[in-house]
C-alpha cells in the first residue's frame, strides 16, 4: 500500500504526547498536514547500541514481534525500512526459516508465514531515526500534565521540564502516552465525560532472556510454542534471532505458572518445550533475565463519548492493551497511525470531534481485541456454563485451530488473522468453518485407523 501524497497543511500546530513508537508514528502522519509537530517525551532515548529499556516502556527489552501487517505500515510510512533494519542486524524470516507449534504439534508450513525479528530498542531507534529528522518535527523533553480548551475544542497541552512548568498551543493533539496514560483522568477533571474502560483478566508472567548465537543463518530464526488452556501448567514460548548475533527467548506463564530469573532454571522451563529453544539457550547470556507481568488487557472506548472536545485523539497502548504474547502491540500502532493519515486526508472539519478518526480505529482495536480476548476467555473461563452463542465460538474457534495446524490453506487464513493483515471474521464464514470440520473429521479418521 503506497504512503498517501502529503495534502494541503490544514493544522498550525499539532502536539504528540509520547515519543515511543505510537507516538513517532503518529508525528509522521502528522508531518504531511500540520506546518509544526512537537512531540513531548519524557524519556532520554538510547543508541540502537544501547540495549536498554526506557523508564516509559518497563516491557521493551522483553521479546516484541512486528507482525506482517506492522512491517507493511512501516514501511509504507518510511520505505526501505525493512532493509535497514536487516543492516544494522535484524533478521527476516520466510516460510522455511519460522514456525509455529501447538501442543507441541508443529503448524504446517504456509507462504505467509514471514517475520522481522529485532529489539524493540532497535527497531523504535530505526523509527526515531526516520521521524526526527523531518524538518517540521521537533522534540522537546517534558512529562504531560494536562490539557487547555476554548469553545469545545483543544488549544494547548500543560507539561512540566527541567526548567518548570510550561503551556503550549496547539490546534490538534495526539496522546500516545501508552497503558498508563492520564488522558481519561484529565477530560473527567475538566467536566468532559471519562472513556468506558475495558478490562479482560489475562494475569500473564513472562521473562526474557538474550543468548549468543553462533550461528549466522539459522535453519530456523522464528519460533512459537503455544499450549491450549489442557496444559495450565504448560509454559508458552517464543524465540526469535535479533541483531548482534543473539537469540531473543522468551518464556510466559498464566496465574501461578511463572518462568523463573535464574539461569539454570530458565534453561530447564525452556527444554520442555520443541528443541529448538533448547538448543537456543545453551549460548552465554548476553544480559540479565526480565521478568514482567499484566494483569489484563484493556481498552478505553472514545467512541462511546457523546460530549468529546474537537482536536484531540489517542493511539497505541493509550486505547487498546493486550496480552502481549500475541504480539499485537507494535502493529496495532502502526495501523492506527494510517487510520490517522486516512482522517486527515479524507477533509474532515478539525473543528469537531475527531469521530471518524475513532470509527476507524474501532475496526482495528475490534480485531485485535476479538483475536487475543477470545482465547483468554475460554483459558479464564469458570465452573458457569456459557451461553450458546459462546458455546458455538468456543467450538468454531477449536475446529480453526486444529485445522490450522495440519491444512495448509485454513493454516494460511489463521495466520492472515494474527498477523493483522485479515479480519478475525474471516474465519468464521461458512467456508473456511466447513473446511476445518471436514480437515479434522479425516485427520480423527486417520488416527483411529492405527
Amino acid at each position: 500500500m503506497a504512503r498517501p501524497e502529503a495534502g494541503p497543511v490544514t493544522i498550525d500546530r499539532a502536539i504528540v504526547l509520547g515519543g515511543s513508537i505510537a507516538g513517532l508514528l503518529s508525528a509522521r502522519v502528522l508531518a504531511d498536514h500540520a506546518r509544526q509537530v512537537v512531540i513531548i517525551e519524557r524519556d532520554d532515548h538510547a543508541s540502537e547500541e544501547q540495549l536498554t529499556a526506557r523508564p516509559g516502556v518497563p516491557q521493551g527489552l522483553q521479546l516484541h514481534a512486528l507482525l506482517p501487517a506492522g512491517r507493511g505500515q512501516l514501511d509504507r510510512w518510511f520505505p526501505g525500512l525493512t532493509e535497514e533494519a536487516q543492516r544494522a542486524g535484524a533478521v527476516l524470516s520466510g516460510p522455511d526459516a519460522t514456525a509455529a507449534y501447538a501442543d507441541d504439534l508443529r503448524q504446517v508450513r504456509t507462504e505467509n508465514s514471514i517475520l522481522l525479528t529485532c529489539s524493540r530498542p532497535l527497531l523504535e531507534s530505526l523509527i526515531r531515526g526516520r521521524t526526527l529528522p523531518l524538518p517540521n518535527i521537533t522534540l522537546v523533553k517534558g512529562s504531560a500534565t494536562g490539557l487547555e480548551y476554548q469553545d469545545g475544542r483543544v488549544t494547548g497541552v500543560r507539561y512540566t521540564t527541567q526548567d518548570g512548568d510550561v503551556t503550549d498551543g496547539a490546534d490538534f493533539v495526539v496522546d500516545a502516552t501508552g497503558r498508563a496514560s492520564k488522558l481519561s483522568d484529565w477530560l473527567e477533571a475538566d467536566d468532559w465525560e471519562r472513556p468506558v474502560l475495558e478490562r479482560m483478566q489475562t494475569n500473564i508472567n513472562y521473562a526474557t532472556a538474550y543468548f549468543e548465537r553462533a550461528d549466522s543463518h539459522p535453519e530456523l530464526a522464528a519460533v512459537i510454542a503455544r499450549y491450549s488452556p489442557r496444559f495450565p501448567d504448560k509454559m508458552l514460548g517464543a524465540l526469535s534471532a535479533i541483531e548482534h548475533d543473539q537469540w531473543m527467548v522468551l518464556l510466559a506463564g498464566y496465574g501461578d505458572c511463572r518462568p523463573s530469573r535464574t539461569l539454570d532454571e530458565f534453561r530447564a522451563e525452556a527444554s520442555q518445550l520443541p528443541a529448538v529453544f533448547s538448543q537456543a539457550v545453551t549460548g552465554n547470556l548476553t544480559s540479565e533475565i526480565r521478568t514482567y507481568s499484566q494483569a489484563d488487557s484493556r481498552r478505553r472506548h472514545f467512541t462511546r463519548l457523546e460530549r468529546l472536545p474537537a482536536g484531540l485523539v489517542s493511539v497505541g497502548d493509550a486505547v487498546a492493551s493486550f496480552n502481549p504474547v500475541y504480539g499485537q502491540g507494535m502493529s496495532s500502532a502502526a495501523l492506527h497511525a494510517s487510520c490517522l493519515s486516512e482522517y486527515l486526508c479524507s477533509d474532515q472539519d478539525l473543528s469537531a470531534p475527531a469521530r471518524k478518526f475513532f470509527a476507524l480505529q474501532q475496526v482495528v482495536v475490534d480485531a485485535a481485541w476479538e483475536t487475543s480476548t477470545t482465547a483468554d476467555a475460554a483459558r479464564l473461563a469458570g465452573t458457569q456454563r456459557p451461553s450458546a452463542k459462546v458455546r458455538f465460538l468456543r467450538w468454531a474457534g477449536d475446529q480453526v485451530l486444529a485445522a490450522a495446524i495440519i491444512d495448509e490453506i485454513v493454516a494460511t487464513r489463521f495466520n492472515e488473522v494474527t498477523g493483522m493483515t485479515a479480519h478475525p471474521a474471516t474465519l468464521a464464514t461458512p467456508g473456511t468453518l466447513l473446511r476445518s470440520v471436514a480437515v479434522n473429521r479425516s485427520a480423527r479418521k486417520h488416527q483411529e485407523s492405527y
